[in-house]
């Protein structure tokens, strides 16, 4: 039987999702609890594959078990015996074929940036805090060029393993709520580091850097160099998964 998990997590503790040798990942720590709940260790397929650092507000994850639990049991089993920075949030049990990562038609990250020049501990590791005023209109302006179907390989960090750079983007926007600005973007697919780098970007444009009204040139250079800087891990969040 195949059963699909939706979990949900901070990342701050973890060397992202997949499992490695060097550093507690959140697919290691959900394979402890599957394995303290079945008391066996199932192999366990992620959606995506999340960054050191990087969150999830909605994050899939299928495995192949023999037992039957009902689906509330799975949830409630789950959640007694892992950390409290990942939750189970929901469970089903699936067709053999569906597969977390294949069968998804899109995915929705979220970036949130801190705008202000008084710290706050509460969300030191949940957003990446500048203090210099942002302008969201000329962002927002870059933003919209890259809506829709283009070569991203400008956005994309050297650690990428596609050959293929092409993606559609369906929205990019920049929204404001208090000191917490949000950057929403939403994609067929992602290369490594794309959405890390079009934040960048975004704030190299509202410095002055780069101008506003530049995204089809960025991206038709295909030059990593023409697009802004990397930012952090800790403001992005995987959002929404599309099926």
């Amino acid at each position: 039987m195949r059963v699909l998990l939706r979990i949900s997590y901070l990342g701050t503790n973890y060397h992202g999702w997949q499992v490695q040798p060097n550093g507690i990942t959140v697919q290691e720590e959900l394979q402890n609890a599957l394995q303290s709940v079945y008391k066996t260790r199932p192999d366990v397929t992620g959606c995506s594959r999340t960054d050191a650092g990087v969150h999830a507000k909605e994050f899939f994850c299928h495995y192949d078990i023999d037992t039957l639990i009902p689906e509330s049991g799975v949830i409630a089993a789950l959640n007694s015996v892992l950390p409290k920075d990942i939750a189970v949030t929901g469970c089903k049990y699936v067709a053999d074929d569906f597969h977390a990562r294949y069968c998804a038609k899109g995915k929705n990250y979220i970036y949130k940036i801190y705008n202000s020049r008084i710290p706050d501990p509460f969300t030191a590791d949940r957003s990446w805090q500048i203090a210099r005023n942002l302008d969201i209109d000329s962002m927002n302006e870059f933003a919209s060029g890259l809506i829709g179907t283009h070569d991203f390989v400008a956005f994309s960090s050297a650690g990428r393993t596609v050959e293929n750079t092409v993606r559609t983007i369906s929205e990019c926007e920049v929204t404001r709520e208090g000191d917490i600005i949000t950057v929403s973007v939403s994609a067929d697919g992602f290369l490594y580091n794309m959405v890390r780098i079009i934040v960048g970007t975004l704030v190299d444009v509202s410095d002055g850097r780069i101008a506003a009204d530049s995204a089809p040139s960025v991206l038709i250079s295909r030059d990593r160099n023409a697009a802004g800087f990397t930012a952090p891990a800790h403001g992005l969040y995987l959002n929404k998964v599309f099926y």
